[in-house]
Formats: structure tokens, C-alpha cells, sequence
């Protein structure tokens, strides 16, 4: 329902956008996620037909946000990271004056009024002032005026900016309701949402596009996107000093010692780990009385790296008594996207 082709965007010299091409499909709920500054609003903007593209070309449901703006507007519905509301109108009030603004006819006015007062968990609320609500609640208003003429793409820019835990997983909740299909919409809707969080993208999206400096980095589901040939596997290795070890602050972090051998980064572990085809960084990450924490990171695409390791590290005189595949996550993932930009 939303196609990007080749679309840039910019502001004199400096580039926000930079040919981006995307397609985003109903029924999901896509996630764009990255760092503050990364075009995710420019994006969204030009999407919505609030600016246009400098090149390439964006339609939605169809229509050409630049040549047939007023029919692409009609399928969206927007809530910017801050709802906008006059705080002494009452809520249904409210919401009756957008439904006016969305040419909804006055005769139908009150029908769709009373079904977004439902959607979006509102009838409770529905005779206080807008400005007299928690912010949780006033990002729902905004929410329900977003949906109030039926749109088949709802694009959502932070929308959980500012709120509680609670207020977050109600918020994460009616999004994925939005989604689904019915409501007139067979397929469901598309919903499109930012964020710089990779927890709330991670637990709320179907789909994932990370964006960096302007230009799309990489585009799955959370699952793909961590199990991907570009994902970083990360082990850690556990090591029991003897009794006369001692953990001791090195150079290069901290490292146990052991009869005077070092075991460490740049000891006896980092050297067998490091040592082993496909292994990318040997990390100290930490240590108790007598134990030490190694991370080893493989290189893109590598895995099953354990037993190489374990026989590598028992011919080093390396006593592991625990070594651990740990799932990459999505934060490595979005890391490791941002680090290959830089």
C-alpha cells in the first residue's frame, strides 16, 4: 500500500533522504527504527504528503503523493510524536469537530465518533477536556482522530514518546489491534511507525527497516533481521580462577591471573579464542572473586563456532566451565548497521 521508489529528500547541501526504496504492505505493523537524526521523520513527512520528495517518487494506496496529493491524504491517517488538540475542547467534542475536518458527512459524524471512542478505549473519558487527560491518554485522542474516516494507512511517529510502562504496553496493544484486518479494511491496515528504541520496535513491530544517515540499512522481520547472514553471533565464556588467582586491572580491562599467566583479552583465552577461524573481537565484560567473562563475537555469517573454540581453549590449558551461544539481538543488529554506515 506504500511504495518509496528511489526517493531522496534535500535541505540545500545536506541530505536527509537518499534513495530510499521500500515497499510496506497491509496487515503488519513496520517499525522505522533508528538513531535521532537518521531521516525516519523526513521520511514519514513525505509520506504523508507534508513535504515532497526532492527525487524519486512515493504513492500510497495507489496515488502519487505529489500529483494526486488530496486523494493519497484521504487514505492516511497521521499522529505526530505530539498529538496536537485544543485542551479545552471535551473529547468527543473533539472528535466530532475532525471528523468534520475529514469531510466526514454530519449525518455520519456521530457514528464514527462513538466507534473511535471504542477503538482506541476512549468512552470513559469521553466529557473530560482534552488538556485535563495524562499525556497517555490525550496520545489515544490523537490516535482517534486518526482513524476517525476509516484510513487504510496509519502512520504513527513516536508514538509512545513520554509515556509510562503501562501507558506504553496499552499503546502497543490498540496499534496491533489497528492492524488487523476488518474494520472495513479486508487486507488490514498498513501502519508505519518510528522509533529510536529497540525494545518497543522489537515488541510491537511485524516488520523492521532500519534507517541510518538517510538511507535504509536493512528491512525484515525482527527474526530475519537476527538470524541474517549480516548478524554478529556473540559467545561467552565463563573461566573459575584456582585459588590463587586474582582478578586484577590490566591495560586492557579486567583479566584474572593465574600462577602469573594471564587470562584474558589479551592472555591465554583471548589468545586461543582469538585464534579460531571466524572470530571477529575478544571482550572482557566482567568479573566476581574468581571469575571471568569473555565475550567472543563472530564474524558475519560464521557460526557454530563452540566446538573450535572448547578445543582450542582445553589445548591453551584453559579450564571454560561455561561457554554459551547467546542469540544476537536486534540491538546488534541496529549496532553493527550503524557501524558499517560509519
Amino acid at each position: 500500500m506504500i511504495e518509496l521508489h528511489d526517493v531522496s529528500k534535500r535541505y540545500g547541501r545536506v541530505e536527509a533522504v537518499s534513495g530510499v526504496k521500500l515497499t510496506i504492505n497491509p496487515g503488519l505493523v513496520t517499525g522505522l527504527l533508528g538513531p535521532n537524526g537518521a531521516g525516519k521523520t523526513t521520511l514519514m513527512r513525505m509520506i504523508t504528503g507534508y513535504l515532497s520528495p526532492t527525487a524519486g517518487r512515493i504513492s500510497v494506496c495507489g496515488h502519487d503523493t505529489v500529483t494526486a496529493s488530496g486523494a493519497a491524504r484521504r487514505c492516511i491517517g497521521y499522529l505526530p510524536d505530539a498529538a496536537p488538540a485544543y485542551g479545552e475542547m471535551r473529547v468527543d467534542g473533539y472528535l466530532r469537530f475532525r471528523a468534520g475536518l475529514c469531510g466526514v458527512a454530519r449525518g455520519q459524524q456521530n457514528a464514527v465518533v462513538e466507534k473511535a471512542l471504542s477503538q482506541c478505549w476512549l468512552s470513559d473519558v469521553r466529557k473530560r477536556r482534552v488538556g485535563e487527560l495524562s499525556r497517555g491518554y490525550r496520545q489515544r485522542v490523537g490516535l482517534a482522530a486518526a482513524v476517525l474516516h476509516g484510513p487504510a494507512v496509519l502512520v504513527l511517529d513516536e508514538p509512545t514518546t513520554g509515556l509510562d510502562p503501562g501507558q506504553i504496553r496499552e499503546m502497543r496493544g490498540l496499534i496491533r489491534e489497528l492492524a488487523r484486518p476488518g474494520d472495513g479494511v479486508p487486507a488490514g491496515r498498513v501502519v508505519l511507525l518510528s522509533s529510536h528504541i529497540m525494545a518497543e520496535v522489537e515488541a510491537t513491530c511485524d516488520r523492521v527497516v532500519i534507517v541510518h544517515r538517510g538511507r535504509v540499512k536493512a528491512a525484515g522481520t525482527p527474526a530475519e533481521l537476527v538470524g541474517g547472514a549480516g548478524s554478529v553471533g556473540r559467545y561467552v565464556l565463563e573461566v573459575v580462577l584456582e585459588r590463587n588467582g586474582t582478578i586484577s586491572e590490566q591495560e586492557d580491562g579486567l583479566v584474572g591471573v593465574v600462577r602469573g599467566r594471564l587470562l584474558g583479552a589479551g592472555g591465554a583465552v583471548g589468545g586461543a579464542a582469538g585464534g579460531v577461524a571466524g572470530v571477529r573481537r575478544v571482550t572482557v565484560i566482567g568479573a566476581g572473586a574468581r571469575r571471568l567473562k569473555v565475550e567472543v563475537e563472530s564474524e558475519p555469517g560464521v557460526d557454530a563456532l563452540r566446538e573450535a573454540m572448547a578445543r582450542a581453549l582445553y589445548g591453551a590449558g584453559v579450564v571454560v566451565t561455561e561457554l554459551v551461544r547467546e542469540r544476537a539481538s536486534l540491538e546488534q543488529v541496529f549496532l553493527n548497521a550503524i557501524s558499517e554506515a560509519a
